[in-house]
This record gives C-alpha cells, structure tokens and sequence, in this order.
C-alpha cells in the first residue's frame, strides 16, 4: 500500500486541515508530484545559492518547498519528505504570488535512495564558451532580471522599480524634509533592498526574511520599542491635568470606526475581503501607534501584518503632515489662541506610583493589554525610580535604537512589489488614513466639547495629540498654537493626552484581543 508518511506537510492558522495525499501523487516509476488539490495562491517558493530551483536539482527530506494560502488566507506549508532530483517544474507557476488552479502539477521529484554529488573543474560536452559565460554574465543583472521577469508579472520588473522610488522617497523625506528620519530611514531602505531582483534578501535565507520573522511577526520588536518609549515618557503632565487622559481615550475612536468602515469595504468592493479579525488589525491602525498595531496584527492576522505595519508607521511619520489641515477644520482662530495655565508640580513619589497602579490595574481588569502596558509601565519604572540609571540609559538609549533600526528595515521589507502592490493592500492604505484622521478630529472635538462645562478652557489643539504618536503629536498641537500666538506654548500641555494615546491604543489593542481571539 502507498504511503506518504515520508512527505512532511505542515499546516497552520486556524487549525486548516490538509492530507500529504492531497498534495502529493506517486507513479510506480518513483516519481513524486506536487500538485494543488484545490485552488491557492503560490506565496513563497524556496531559494537554493541565491537562486531559484531548477531542474537537476537535488531535493533533501525536508527541504521547503512551498508556501501556499487558500481562498480564506490560511497558509499551508508544504515539504519535501523525500530525497531525490528535481525532473520537471512548471515553467510559469512555480513562481511567487501566483495563482494555481486546482490539480495543478507544479514540480516532479524522481526518489533516488543515494545522491552522489561532486564539485570542482568538470569536463563537459557543453563546456564553457565565450558566449555562455557572456550569456551567464547577463543574465546574472539586474536589468535582465527586471525585464524578464516583467514578462510574467508586471509586479516583478516595472513594480520592482516603483517601490524602489517609494523607498526612495520616504529617505529623502526623511533627509530633506526632516520627516521622522529615524523612522522613514530604515523604512526605506529596506524598501529598496527587498526589491533588488537576484538578491533574495527578502526571501527564505535572507536577513529581512530573518528580521521580519524573529522581531515583528513574533510581537518582540513591538514590545522593546514600548519598554523603550515608557523609559523616555514623562507622565507628569497627565498626572498633573488628568482631565486630558479623556482627550487621549477619544482620539481612540479612529479606531473602533474604522473597523466598521473595514467591514464595509468587505461588502461592497470586489476583490476585498476582511474578516472581523482583520478589520479590528486594520482599525488600531486609527491609534497612529506602530508597536500597538504590530503587536495586534501578528495575533489576529498574520498574514495582513505587512501592510498594517507599513501603513502605521507611515501616518506616524507623516503624522506633521496629515493633522494641521484637520485641526484648523474644526477650530477657529479664537479656539486655537486659548492659553491655558501653567500645570501644578508632580512629585517623584506620584511617578513612581503610577506605573505600579496602572499594571495593578491592568491585570485586574484587562490581561490581555498587560504585554504592552506592562513593558511600557516597566519602562517608565526604571525612569522614575531613580536607582536602574544604567538600565534605564540603555532602554531609552541603545536598546531602542538598535530595536527601531531593525524594526524599520524589517517593516520596509513588506514593501516589495509582490506583496504591497494589490488590492487589499490599498484598502488598508486608505482606511488607516481614515482611523488616523478621524482620531485626531475626535481628540479635538472632544476638547471643545469639555470647554462647554469647564471654567478653565483646554485649546482644542492638544485633543489631535492623542493619538499615541509620541512626541510627534504633541510637537504639531504646539507648532499649530504658535502660528496663532506666538507667545502660546502647548508643548508640555499637549503631552497629557499624548502619553494618555499611548495607554488608550495598548487598551484598546487589549479589547479588541479579548473580544476576536
């Protein structure tokens, strides 16, 4: 009886259920084909000596051999459980992000018990002519690379160069323009290089798939990026005027909106289908923080994580941008004029409580925010205790900007053309734009909502502060006071609802956990 016990089939996310028979077929002359049992998508395929196979090649038990999704996004990972030659491959769909129709043959292994494989100077009939290695030379270019492979899909030639000038661009904003150069800087760079045709960076074996996979895609990077953001926060001025904590919790509605808004999209434009679970990732993304809507999406969906990553930590960076126009669309010049007094002093003994009575109170009520609000509290422990200088030096030092390096290159790497240039992809792009603007319309409104029934008027500009882009927010409420009045300064105001988004998107991220997985 035929068995496939030697094939290993590995499937995962929301317990899919796939059978190595499915997959493989074997004919009495010992060959093993590969085929699709249903209708997929060709995700990844594997990389051997920075190229991909070919036939001749040998195949090891074990070895990967495909990445495949369904129609419902669940990713199948299939290997080889035989050890062989590679004698046949499908010329136009054994290729990344491809469409395979159902009994699809894509590859062909012929089992041999032993390979015998010997390296070094090998006569030939072929041998080795000028024109072959000149021919070799060619094709080992970039340029040939890209107009070949435009031939079979446009993502691979001419949609490699346009990311290439997308990641071009956000560098230069980042140079020229000042935009959030610790952030845009690695983003683009790791734009370019996972586009580099030839080069495999990004693929298995490369070290942006290695990044990507070890700090983003497991929530570590996220959660030393928090630790790093509480050892730098000062949460006195929310400790001072806590009536802007309320501030902070409604610039929160971007994202509760937006995942309405994702569902619809979901019903109404062909070719886009989110789930609960990937409008809720989608939806944080109103909450302008990137660590949150890393850490949120690699739980509930994985495989929309590049995306949210990339279009978080866009807004963030274009956060000076986007929120002036929509300040001045909702106050008036007298509204953006208000000064407010100065805030009462807070003692050490007050900062140091904070954190402790904010984990207490998070593990109480909400554990599955505790991640994420309790490396940011840990964070901000070691800042106000005053006895870990050392520690605290080096989170908010060294730490985070090693962590925020590899970071940035690790979410540039999901700008490669195949995986950024579709629908879907687009979609995110236009709803994160719309959580974050309506996070800071709902952060400013609220703020002249409260001036009804206070006697000491809030400026209404530091209601866009929070959302959870620290400082960036804060820095825009208080450059858009100073047009209005120059003598108006709404830096330190503005950073009690900031710091107050921090904490409201982490809570957020909690519910949302809690409600979906």
């Amino acid at each position: 009886m035929r068995t496939f016990i030697l094939v290993l089939l590995s499937v995962v996310f929301f317990g899919t259920t796939a059978r190595a028979e499915d997959f493989f077929t074997e004919n009495e002359a010992g060959i093993v084909t590969l085929q699709a049992p249903m209708e997929l998508e060709l995700v990844t395929v594997p990389v051997k000596d920075s190229r991909t196979l070919r036939v001749g090649d040998e195949v090891h038990v074990g070895d990967f051999l495909g990445l495949f999704a369904d129609k419902e996004h669940k990713k199948i990972t299939v290997s080889s459980g035989v050890t062989g030659r590679l004698v046949y491959i499908h010329p136009e769909l054994y290729s990344k992000y491809t469409r395979v129709p159902q009994g699809t043959e894509l590859l062909r292994i012929e089992k041999q018990p032993l390979l015998v494989s010997a390296k070094g100077s090998q006569s030939t009939a072929e041998g080795l002519s000028i024109g072959k290695v000149f021919g070799n030379l060619v094709e080992s270019t970039g340029i040939y690379a890209l107009i070949n492979d435009n031939r079979l899909s446009w993502t691979e030639g001419f949609g490699r160069l346009f990311m290439i000038s997308i990641g071009a661009l956000l560098i230069y904003l980042g140079i020229a323009k000042g935009f959030e150069p610790l952030l845009l800087i690695p983003i683009g760079m790791g734009a370019v290089l996972s586009n580099i045709p030839l080069a495999y960076i990004n693929d298995e074996g490369g070290i942006l798939r290695y990044v990507y996979d070890v700090g983003i895609e497991t929530g570590v990077f996220p959660l030393i990026i928090f630790m790093g953001v509480g050892a730098m926060t000062d949460f006195g001025p929310m400790i001072a005027n806590p009536k802007t904590a309320l501030l902070g919790a409604a610039a929160q509605f971007g994202i509760f909106s937006t995942l309405i808004g994702a569902l619809l999209l979901s019903q109404y434009v062909p070719g886009i289908e989110f789930s609960m679970k990937d409008a809720a990732s989608i939806g944080i993304i109103g909450g302008a923080d990137g660590p949150t809507s890393i850490f949120l999406a690699s739980r509930l969906s994985p495989q929309l994580l590049g995306s949210i990553a990339v279009a978080a930590y866009s807004y963030m960076a274009l956060v000076p941008i986007i929120q002036p126009p929509i300040m001045k669309l909702f106050t008036s010049e007298a509204e953006r004029s208000i000064k407010m007094s100065q805030l009462r002093y807070v003692s050490k003994r007050e900062k140091i409580l904070f954190p402790v009575i904010v984990i207490i109170l998070c593990a109480l009520l909400l554990p599955s925010a505790a991640p994420l609000i309790g490396f940011l509290m840990f964070g901000n422990l070691m800042k106000e205790c005053g006895v870990v200088d050392r520690l605290s030096d080096t989170t908010q030092n060294a730490l985070i900007n090693i962590v925020t390096i590899f970071l940035g290159l690790g979410v540039g790497s999901k700008l490669s053309a195949e995986k950024f240039l579709n629908l879907e992809t687009l979609g995110i792009i236009v709803l994160g734009l719309i959580a974050f603007s309506f996070g800071t319309s709902s952060g400013v409104i609220m703020a002249k909502f409260m001036n009804i029934f206070l006697k000491q008027k809030i400026n209404p500009l530091i209601g866009s502060a929070g959302v959870s882009a620290v400082p960036m927010a804060a820095r825009v409420s208080n450059k858009v006071g100073l047009e209005s009045d120059p003598h108006n300064f709404l830096l330190m105001h503005a950073m009690g609802p900031n710091v107050a988004g921090v904490i409201g998107s982490a809570v957020a991220a909690g519910i949302l956990l809690s409600v979906f997985l």
